[in-house]
Order: C-alpha cells, then structure tokens, then sequence
C-alpha cells in the first residue's frame, strides 16, 4: 500500500511537472524590448518610506509601514531577481512584502508579480477593469491580448475601484482611475515623511496612445475613447508634491537622480513637466481624433 501511494504520488509531481512546463510554453513574453527595461538599476530611497527598487526605465517602487511594506509594478519576468536583490541591498526583506499592486496590466509591469505573490504570499490588488487580465496572463487584454498569455496570470485578491483606499500598517494609499492606456490603467497618491516634512506623492500612469487603429475598430474596448477623455481632463487635475510614472523615462528619473546623489526628495518636485507631458499626450489624442474622422 505505501509502495502503491509512492508510485501515484510520483505519477501526479511528474504530470504537475509536465503540465507546468506545458504551460510555461504558452507564456510567451516578448524578446524585442528595449533593453533599458532589464538594465540593472542601483536602488535609492526616494522621499520618507518611499524607495526605487525598480531597473534602468521599468519602475518599481517599494513602501514600508510599521506591518510590512508594499510593492508597486514588477517589471519584466527576468526583473525578480533584480527587484529582490535591490530591496535586500537597502537593507529590508524581501519576504516583508504584503501587498502588490500594479499600475497597468502589461507584461512590462505585470512580468514578476505572480512569482514574487508566490514567494512572498503576498496579496495582489488590482483596479477592476484589469482584474480579467490580470487573471488571464495577458490574454483578454484590448491590444496586448492579441499575442496570447504574455506574463504568468495572477489570482487577484482584492478589485480595486476609483478611489479606494489600500492600507497596511501607518501607511495609506488612494487607488486614482487613470484608464486608457489599459482597461484599469491607474495611479496613486499617498503622503510619506521624512525627519523635515511631510510629502504627498503621486504614481503617475501616464496615458499614452498604443493602438495604430480607429477607437471606433477597438472592438474588445468600446469605451476607449471616453476614457482616454476622462484621464487626459482628470490628471491634470491633482494635486501632489512629488511625482513619478511608471516608466523612469517618463519623468526623467537619470537626469533627476544619478548613482551616488545624496537624499534629494526636491528632485522629484514640481509640475511643470507633468502639465506638459499631459498637454502633449492630450495633443496626440485630439490628434488621432481628427485622424480617426478621415
């Protein structure tokens, strides 16, 4: 008998085996990308509680509170390794992580997370119009789906709406509705403090235009460009100290930040170039509206 269930106990790791191998074939994360987004980049701590643990240009932000701390975004599959290394190299544990979240639904961001959730039984939250792709591994994503799965799905464990408030120990986060970009596309605002004063800190997702055709032929996302509408006149509309993005080439992180700069939370102060990249990118969609009339 116990020969018998050692024999079907091994049976059924070797079908796991298989059918995880299966599936890691199916997903398929693209192999041209700009390789920015896997160059390694030296962590620093941003303002307060606040700190980059992210790459070059795939941003990941890290939060501490007094009852473990926060990831934001995990970049790439390959990212990790990366991630953990810069969190344990500013001096924290990599298993103190309790709550991921994301600010878009895309390999680019997504890639890590269901690792990194399974690590650290961390629980994800996500806005609710990424929810399905998120679950899905990319594959009921308006664009992006049209590659199948492109980062290992991940089980949600909290819909977040507009508006809604994340806690974990003296730290709160407000989930801002930013969609577009994608379905659930969306940033967050929270205060940080330091030994001089306190911060309020906006995550920007800043959204940028990805389909080359009409909204009206997006059929998988009917409310496209009603949403793209409402971001583009809602985020010029909050207020903040500091600002990030997703992205560090969207708020110019090397050229407000290099290797060895002492604590400088004023780097990432100001608006200026926020209002325009918001101008900028509301251009482009008046632009592509006039475009989609022709």
């Amino acid at each position: 008998m116990q020969h018998q269930f050692v024999r079907n106990l091994f049976l059924l790791m070797t079908g796991l085996c298989m059918l995880s191998a299966a599936y890691a074939q199916q997903v398929k994360e693209p192999t041209r990308v700009n390789p920015e987004w896997s160059r390694p980049q030296k962590p620093f701590r941003i303002a307060g509680n606040l700190y980059y643990v992210g790459t070059y240009d795939l941003t990941s932000y890290l939060i501490t509170t007094t009852a473990g701390n926060i990831l934001i975004n995990t970049g790439l599959a390959a990212s990790e390794k990366t991630i953990r290394k810069n969190i344990e190299a500013l001096g924290f544990r990599f298993r103190d992580i309790k709550i991921l979240l994301t600010m878009q639904a895309h390999y680019d961001h997504m890639g890590a997370m269901a690792a990194i959730k399974e690590q650290t039984g961390a629980r994800f939250m996500v806005d609710a119009g990424d929810a399905s792709v998120c679950q899905s591994g990319g594959k009921t994503d308006y664009e992006m789906g049209k590659y199948g799965s492109t980062f290992r799905p991940v089980k949600v464990d909290r819909v977040l709406r507009d508006k809604d408030t994340i806690r974990l120990g003296d730290m709160q986060l407000v989930m801002l509705h930013h969609p577009g970009h994608t379905m659930g596309s969306c940033s967050f605002i929270f205060d940080v403090k330091d030994d001089n004063r306190a911060y309020k800190v906006l995550l920007a997702n800043m959204p940028t235009i990805i389909i080359d055709r009409k909204f009206a032929d997006v059929k998988a996302y009917p409310g496209i460009m009603k949403d793209y509408a409402y971001t583009l006149d809602t985020m010029p509309k909050v207020n903040f100290d500091l600002w990030l993005a997703a992205h560090a080439s969207q708020f110019d992180l090397h050229k407000k930040h290099k290797d060895g700069d002492p604590y400088n939370p004023s780097a990432f102060a100001g608006r200026e170039d926020y209002d325009k990249q918001l101008a900028e990118l509301k251009a482009a969609y008046q632009q592509k509206l006039t475009a989609d009339k022709k």
